[in-house]
């Protein structure tokens, strides 16, 4: 089964899947980010995440995926998730199988690829 795919602006992502996202890449985005061809023939870089209902691409620069982390104050120096973060986020949601968030349903904010 293929899932929806969508593009989104991390500043435009609910709290709770930014938190979701920090703990699935607790050591920061940079390192993790991929090349790709948008829709209108457009190289973009982006932070892949995937839930039980989607697929998403997180639209960021490196320098972004950088200034995100060095800003976060859920992360250490190092660019490290703080341990104490990461202990709230694995209790705030233990109960999900897989990194997954929302309905499922797409949102005006989301972007399809294809």
């Amino acid at each position: 089964m293929n899932k929806p795919r969508a593009i989104k602006d991390y500043a435009k992502l609910s709290d709770d899947m930014q938190e979701q996202i920090k703990l699935f890449y607790p050591n920061g985005f940079s390192d993790h980010l991929i090349r790709f061809t948008d829709k209108d023939g457009k190289n973009v870089s982006a932070l892949p995440y995937e839930t039980e209902d989607k697929y998403y691409l997180i639209r960021m620069t490196n320098l972004q995926a950088q200034k995100i982390i060095k800003d976060d104050t859920d992360y250490d120096d190092d660019g490290n998730l703080k341990d104490d973060i990461k202990d709230d986020y694995e209790d705030k949601y233990t109960d999900l199988d897989t990194m997954r968030v929302g309905s499922g349903r797409k949102s005006d904010e989301d972007e399809d690829y294809d």
